[in-house]
């Protein structure tokens, strides 16, 4: 293949390749192959139209799409392969000549990665973090368990209280015209739980089943719907039953109900166990982060803004993604906010521009310490996926690609460049605390 690169500017590259005619050929003959039945042409039957009528009726251009489509993938990355460039953004490409009988020439702008300018990371000073379970928070894990076990008792002889679960009906209304998503039948509130428009819980307390209440509130100004922020509201409200959370007893069948303990102190003591773990893991993730976060601000880095855009659209479509699996679409979503999406992204890029920094300098760290992935290591990852998948370890290695397994290289040498830089590191307690204790002494 000829392949011609040309420096443009600083971390943009030209890249000028060719697809044989040969192969060229081939991709048109399937590409007729494919749309032969899309085309009609008077005097023949639909699908039987020979490719030279449909190309002269419809001009030959009418497969470029489609050849191209087949043959470029495969070309760009054996042109890349070829001079050696490493792409750190999706390219601009564009096709320069198409001739019949002559190789198809193909342009692409290609952003490569920056260099990245080392500073001190090996001796990284950072202050030791600390997350201590007490009793208190045991108590309170507890109390939360204790709370989601609650049975819903009805009362019929006592109004509204705070706290209180009340099913109502409502129908909302501005200025006597009822508005979206104003009017519901046998909703379930809490009073006190502050999800309803500021006021209008605690309009209810007091009042009793069977009552009509007329719920006066005003939205909020900065409210999701532009069109009710800042307007008095009137909600038609009928009590229909009063709840009451009814707590278990924290005994030892509470204890063998909601765990695989049979006693209180079992379980309390199962309780702690796993609150230190997510303390333990919280303190190693902050120490890491604090860690990396000094090391990159040590380097020096120039960010394409293409790197930056790449970044970018990654996250909002991995946030778009999360919407989905909540019944949601990214642009109800914008609706809701008041966003837009050019604004929403706009919004990610300091993020983005702060991960890719800190991508590449982990990466030129490793370059630097010469850390490397052993195949054994890269099998042992996948056996620990595997087993999370409840798959084989061979067959989830068969649904891999090459590219699957880089990435995965480059996750297990990041975790080793960080391990590294945490193990290296000078961590003490900050300056002026006192060990727990002297101040007990004191």
């Amino acid at each position: 293949m000829a392949v011609k690169s040309e420096q443009v500017e600083k971390n943009l590259v030209k890249l000028t390749f060719e697809v044989s005619a040969e192969a060229f050929a081939e991709a048109m003959n399937k590409a007729y192959a494919k749309n032969a039945k899309k085309y009609s042409v008077p005097g023949f039957r639909k699908g039987k139209v020979p490719r030279s009528v449909i190309e002269k009726y419809y001009t030959e251009a009418v497969f470029y799409d489609d050849a191209v489509n087949a043959v470029l993938p495969e070309a760009y990355e054996a042109a890349l392969k070829e001079s050696g460039i490493e792409p750190a953004a999706r390219p601009e490409i564009d096709v320069e000549e198409i001739k019949k009988g002559q190789p198809v020439v193909f342009t692409a702008l290609v952003t490569t990665k920056p260099e990245v300018i080392l500073g001190e990371y090996i001796g990284i000073k950072v202050n030791k973090i600390e997350h201590n379970v007490t009793d208190e928070d045991v108590e309170s894990d507890i109390k939360a368990t204790q709370a989601k076990n609650a049975r819903l008792v009805p009362v019929d002889d006592k109004p509204v209280e705070s706290g209180n679960i009340v099913t109502i009906d409502f129908a909302g209304s501005v200025d006597g015209v009822a508005f979206e998503g104003g009017t519901a039948e046998g909703y379930d509130l809490e009073i006190g739980s502050n999800t309803f428009i500021p006021g209008f819980e605690e309009q209810l307390i007091g009042k009793n089943i069977g009552e009509d209440v007329d719920v006066n509130v005003t939205f909020p100004e900065e409210y999701h719907a532009p069109d009710l922020a800042g307007k008095a509201a009137l909600f038609k409200v009928k009590i229909h039953e009063i709840k009451v959370r009814e707590l278990p007893e924290l005994d030892d069948d509470f204890a063998a109900e909601v765990s695989e303990f049979e006693t209180m102190d079992e379980y309390k003591k199962s309780v702690r166990e796993r609150l230190e773990k997510l303390a333990a893991d919280k303190v190693k993730t902050e120490t890491e982060n604090a860690v990396v976060e000094k090391a990159v601000e040590a380097c020096e880095v120039e960010i394409p803004e293409a790197m930056i855009i790449d970044q970018t659209e990654r996250m909002v479509q991995d946030f778009a993604q999360r919407l989905q699996y909540q019944g949601l679409d990214i642009k109800s979503y914008m609706q809701y906010t008041g966003n837009t999406i050019e604004g929403f992204k706009e919004s990610f890029k300091p993020q983005a521009e702060k991960q890719i920094k800190t991508s590449l300098v982990l990466e030129a760290i490793a370059k630097a310490e010469g850390i490397e992935i052993l195949d054994e290591e890269v099998n042992d990852r996948i056996a620990e996926m595997a087993k999370q998948y409840n798959m084989e370890p061979e067959k989830l290695r068969e649904l891999m690609q090459e590219a699957d397994i880089e990435n995965l290289k480059d996750e297990l040498a990041m975790n080793k460049v960080v391990d590294m830089l945490v193990n290296k590191a000078k961590i003490s307690k900050p300056r002026g605390r006192k060990p727990k204790a002297e101040t007990a002494e004191k």
